[in-house]
């Protein structure tokens, strides 16, 4: 039997949807960078981007378990002294509802090129969204 490799014309992509509430948010991410990167296909490819859109919708639901809530925090640096700012989980998803996930999912993501255009292919929703005319995969976690 002979190896198959996947050539860009041959891709075929299909949507995914993933109903964030109430779900842990690394589970939630692990699934969404699974299916973008297309190693849930039989077919993977390591060097083409193969993966599956995917639609998040109730970002702002998400849950950490344990302490994480009260002990998570998200670094920016401005580059100057002094320019670091942390922000605490709890007031990251009253500011930007989407940026955890967005964070967790662009993390577990290959660091190469093709991890641009993997990105691409999510659509973060931060509450609920009504889509007409769309198939969609649901993905339980």
């Amino acid at each position: 039997m002979k190896t198959i490799l996947l050539t860009k014309p041959n891709t075929k992509r299909n949507w995914y949807l993933i109903d964030a509430s109430g779900k842990p948010l690394g589970r939630i991410a692990s699934k969404a960078a699974f299916i973008l990167m297309g190693k849930h296909k039989p077919d993977y490819t390591p060097h083409i981007d193969n993966g599956d859109y995917v639609v998040i919708i109730n970002a702002k639901d998400l849950l950490l378990t344990g302490r994480k809530p009260k002990t998570k925090y998200y670094y920016h640096y401005s580059g100057y002294v002094g320019g670091l700012k942390a922000t605490l989980f709890t007031d990251m998803i009253k500011k930007k509802p989407t940026f955890p996930l967005e964070t967790a999912i662009k993390g577990m993501l290959p660091k190469n090129k093709l991890a641009k255009k993997m990105f691409k292919k999510l659509y973060l929703f931060e509450g609920n969204h009504n889509f007409k005319n769309v198939q969609f995969n649901i993905v339980d976690l």
